[in-house]
């Protein structure tokens, strides 16, 4: 429909519903240089849920983050809690915020919130709205914690600065899925026009239906962490010195009350990285994932305190980045190494505190399909269960609380992505629980003359060697990702996927696109469609699984490549050799890099 109108007719019609004087400004300024291809893309389509909620670029638009399209999806959201919820108006709804801010756009987190908090106060619901910034795990966490029916966390994570997002969370505490992001945007598109007290930001400080959650919450979320202590005698007498990083976001003080929480003397924080800074300053990337070259800051710091260990959250600290000091050099672990650690951490002090009559049996730990199978090889050996979701905690969140609910005991989750879920307190990655953990099992470790490295290659000795690589490149062009995957799924005809990747002979294709999995007697997929995303999984003869997938928050193509190697098979160095080739013919035969244009990841 927006289609049928001029650029111009359009843009009037957006200015129209704007309050927010820089945004109006940037629309007027587009219409009066007669840009209108501009306008177009910024008018003619909206923001749509994505792995993580609502991301985007903070500016003037339908498809920006911005004061109207935070409202407008807050009404759909009410719209839509309405027909699901009777008790909506007694159970209320959490708004949580992290740091970030954009001068040229007139938008901050904090603001974004406000709004947010404004259409359902406005419209005499409850809301939990939090008196200070907090780390996203919070926004679930108090979602479950005060019964509320769901919650929002104003946030873009590790994203680059002029980046926001709007990640919604359901009333089990985990991330909106399917059906209910559909149904969102289908309410949202029925109520555009902003109602009356939507724009009314100042409801927060003075409605008497607004409550801050911040200090029961905490108090109670540092209570709970507790539970996944099982050495705070050890932790108060560790001469193990750790330095924290929170990238200029929301960590420092929670890190800090998470290992007081523990028993741990602080650790030392980075000081030009402590405080909040929406310009992420000290970084080009806010995302600690991108390894040693973002922790620059916090690794020089550790080597002046002498200390062993780093601990790195991210921006709203729901991500773990662990790097470790030995002879001299710092190992940055990946995200699938930290998984290792953590799963035998995890069960290890399960098996060791349970009680006797506790059935391994009924114990869980899951990972998304392109993470390490490194869990599924201790869950073999050791008698628990293991379970794969999609990628994206929204599928782990949701799995988990279905198992909970069932009786089962689950343990830890992790998306390789340095995402990890340490208990069940919170039922969405975690980096706060998770960096007091790591801390925990570091100082355990070091007891027995070992350091985490050290450990890993005990837990890959015992379970088998998982090796893997994860990287992207970035593509800009929707059209070109599409053909990429569409020349995987015709590549020797119509309808036939590639049976080889240069000389390795793939035994399975497995295309969560489209529902197909070759492996499976009725070649379906066991795990539910994505259409809204590509990806397709190959599993080769030589023991390799890799996946090709688009990102749901950022233009990137990832590769995932993992050697699922025995126990017997014991020789890294070969298992990394045929990894690398493996990885170069992927690349090579299936992305074509300089055929499509795709931009290698520069880190």
């Amino acid at each position: 429909m927006c289609l049928m109108k001029l650029p111009w007719q359009i843009a009037i019609s957006y200015l129209v519903d704007l309050k927010n004087q820089k945004t109006k400004e940037q629309i007027e300024n587009l219409l009066q240089n007669g840009k209108h291809k501009e306008l177009r893309d910024r008018l003619c389509c909206r923001l749509t849920f994505g792995t993580a909620g609502l991301r985007s670029a903070m500016g003037a638009g339908f498809c920006y983050i911005n004061d109207l399209t935070v409202i407008q999806s807050t009404q759909g959201i009410y719209k839509y809690l309405e027909r699901c919820f009777s008790d909506f108006k007694q159970r209320g709804f959490v708004v949580g915020y992290d740091t970030r801010g954009q001068v040229t756009s007139n938008c901050s987190s904090k603001k974004l919130a406000k709004l947010t908090a404004a259409v359902l106060l406005a419209k005499d619901v409850p809301v939990y709205f939090f008196s200070t910034y907090v780390p996203t795990p919070f926004v679930p966490y108090a979602v479950q914690q005060l019964k509320a029916v769901a919650g929002v966390m104003i946030t873009a994570s590790h994203n680059r600065k002029e980046d926001n997002g709007y990640k919604v969370y359901w009333e089990n505490g985990a991330q909106i899925k399917s059906p209910h992001d559909k149904e969102i945007i289908k309410c949202i598109e029925e109520c555009v026009e902003p109602w009356n007290g939507s724009w009314n930001e100042n409801l927060v400080d003075t409605s008497p239906l607004r409550q801050d959650p911040l200090k029961k919450i905490c108090d109670s979320y540092m209570e709970d962490l507790k539970k996944i202590c099982y050495h705070r005698e050890l932790n108060m007498q560790t001469n193990l010195k750790f330095v924290h990083t929170s990238f200029h976001g929301v960590g420092h003080d929670y890190v800090q009350w998470a290992f007081k929480a523990f028993g741990f003397q602080p650790p030392i924080p980075v000081p030009e990285q402590k405080d909040p800074d929406p310009d992420f300053s000290t970084v080009k990337c806010p995302n600690p994932e991108e390894g040693e070259s973002v922790l620059e800051l916090s690794l020089r710091l550790a080597e002046r305190e002498n200390a062993k260990v780093v601990v790195a959250t991210d921006p709203d600290a729901d991500r773990l980045a662990v790097a470790e000091q030995q002879n001299g050099c710092w190992k940055v672990f990946t995200g699938n190494e930290l998984a290792a650690l953590f799963g035998w951490w995890m069960f290890s002090r399960w098996k060791e505190n349970c009680s006797k009559d506790a059935d391994v049996k009924n114990v869980y730990m899951l990972a998304t399909t392109v993470s390490s199978k490194i869990l599924r090889a201790i869950a073999l050996k050791e008698g628990f269960n293991f379970e794969e979701t999609l990628p994206g905690f929204k599928w782990i969140g949701s799995r988990v609380k279905d198992l909970l609910d069932n009786g089962k005991e689950v343990l830890f989750a992790f998306e390789e992505s340095i995402g990890f879920m340490c208990g069940t307190s919170v039922l969405d990655k975690d980096g706060v629980s998770a960096a007091v953990v790591i801390a925990e099992m570091a100082a355990y470790l070091e007891t027995k003359n070992l350091s985490l490295a050290q450990k890993l290659t005990e837990v890959y000795e015992t379970y088998g060697y998982h090796i893997s690589k994860t990287s992207y490149f970035l593509c800009y062009d929707p059209p070109t990702i599409k053909r990429i995957f569409e020349r995987l799924r015709n590549f020797d005809g119509p309808q036939s996927y590639p049976k080889f990747c240069g000389d390795y002979n793939i035994l399975h294709v497995r295309d969560i696109t489209t529902g197909y999995d070759s492996s499976q007697p009725d070649k379906k997929s066991v795990l539910p469609v994505s259409k809204s995303s590509q990806m397709i999984t190959f599993t080769f003869q030589n023991g390799c699984v890799a996946t090709l997938r688009t990102s749901g928050t950022e233009p990137k193509i990832k590769y995932y490549a993992e050697m699922c190697a025995l126990p017997e098979q014991s020789d890294r160095a070969v298992l990394e050799e045929e990894r690398q080739k493996l990885v170069e013919a992927l690349i090579e035969n299936f992305l074509e890099p300089d055929k499509n244009g795709l931009i290698w990841r520069s880190a």
